[in-house]
């Protein structure tokens, strides 16, 4: 890999044509935040489990107040291995962020615990095994309530929006379906490419899937999977600003949730993948593999009853019951997604009790749902219009 590195580093040269370099790229999300002169607040919470998460809030827009006045709370999930640099990694007229504030909300950005900016812990080292013991499970279970309690200490609010992409829905459903306090506090549930069930899968994770337990774990060990690292930096920094590895940069992209027409800002792409992979745990990826193989949502499985009779008091994991999730949810979903398949979609659709809004996005795949140039029209105007009509509403 050090030679492979070496060589392409000195041949990268040879390859003129060389994009401007986005500032973006190489800040944090309370920089970028602010390098598009919106107000920024950045805060650390700790979980029950002692996790420490960075949340980002952005709470107001550039042209609508100040701070003084009290806003209603939309709260922003981003999925896996992604950070809250998703939600406003395109131009403020089409990154969800950016359009929730100046569309006068008080926008807050979870960072999953194992992403880039959540990886600090009370008395674990991100360098040991026991701190990457952990999925989407404690994410429902730890993160999620963790962060509502800080919003309302900060906002005196109660209730908030949630909004999640990818993995950032199977928090909310495992959350809701379990935890009736979590559902209290949410108004709507707004998902974007849901992820539970994983029968109708296509692309690279089926692979994985397959792969026998030895060779999954030597090939990936047991601690962070896909980190943000010195290559990711490389390749979104180096690579991809030269217009010779275009078509390489954007299949990186595309492999992930969906081959289909290019669909997001190509002037963008060193944001996207210097940004991405944010990292996560082995035993995150794992979870959603065990879904695939068990065709049903549920708990992680600790791999013996007795592990299991541990942590759930049964030998078998227990499943995530989505017709108990109460609170109104709108779903978005793509016909091109590999990842969040319409089969599967359409079987989640049945179970909610309480579906207000669905719609099927024809030409999407799994990452359009954040980083698409028609992202506005298709999506995000959907959802502020519901946020405002609900919000009116109150007023009359």
């Amino acid at each position: 890999m050090a030679c492979f590195l070496h060589t392409i580093g000195n041949a990268h040269c040879w390859f003129a044509e060389v994009r401007p370099e986005n500032p973006e790229a190489r800040m944090d999300v309370n920089q970028m935040i602010s390098y598009w002169g919106y107000p920024s607040e950045e805060y650390e919470v700790t979980t029950q489990d002692g996790y420490i998460l960075k949340i980002n809030r952005i709470p107001y827009g550039k042209t609508n107040g100040s701070c003084s006045v009290s806003r209603p709370v939309v709260f922003l999930q981003h999925g896996f291995l992604m950070a809250a640099s998703c939600w406003i990694s395109n131009l403020p007229n089409n990154s969800l962020g950016f359009l929730l504030a100046d569309a006068g909300y008080d926008v807050w950005l979870g960072n999953s615990r194992g992403s880039i900016w959540s990886r600090k812990h009370l008395y674990l080292s991100p360098d040991s095994k026991e701190f990457w013991s952990f999925s989407y499970d404690e994410m429902a279970k730890y993160d999620l309530p963790a962060i509502l309690d800080l919003i309302k200490e900060k906002t005196q609010q109660e209730k908030v929006y949630y909004v999640g992409h990818s993995q950032g829905t199977a928090i909310a459903f495992a959350a809701l379906s379990t935890n009736p306090k979590v559902s209290e506090r949410i108004k709507i549930n707004f998902a974007m490419a849901p992820i539970s069930i994983l029968n109708d899968l296509h692309g690279p994770i089926l692979f994985l899937a397959k792969l026998p337990e030895t060779l999954f774990k030597l090939l990936f060990g047991e601690k962070e999977f896909l980190s943000n690292n010195f290559l990711v930096h490389f390749i979104g920094w180096d690579l991809c600003n030269r217009e010779f590895f275009d078509t390489i940069c954007d299949n990186l992209l595309l492999a992930i949730g969906g081959f289909n027409t290019i669909n997001f800002n190509k002037s963008r792409i060193d944001i996207y993948l210097s940004q991405n992979p944010a990292g996560s745990s082995v035993q995150d990826i794992r979870h959603f593999l065990q879904t695939i193989n068990s065709k049903r949502f549920e708990a992680y499985d600790w791999g013996s009853p007795a592990l299991n009779m541990k942590h759930y008091n049964q030998p078998t994991p227990p499943p995530y019951d989505t017709s108990k999730v109460e609170v109104p949810t709108a779903i978005w979903f793509g016909e091109k997604d590999l990842l969040s398949g319409s089969k599967d979609v359409e079987q989640l659709l049945s179970k909610l009790p309480n579906v207000i809004n669905q719609r099927l996005i024809r030409h999407y795949n799994h990452i359009d749902f954040v980083w698409a140039n028609d992202a506005y029209s298709h999506v995000y105007s959907e959802i502020i219009a519901i946020l405002n009509h609900l919000e009116n509403s109150k007023k009359i």
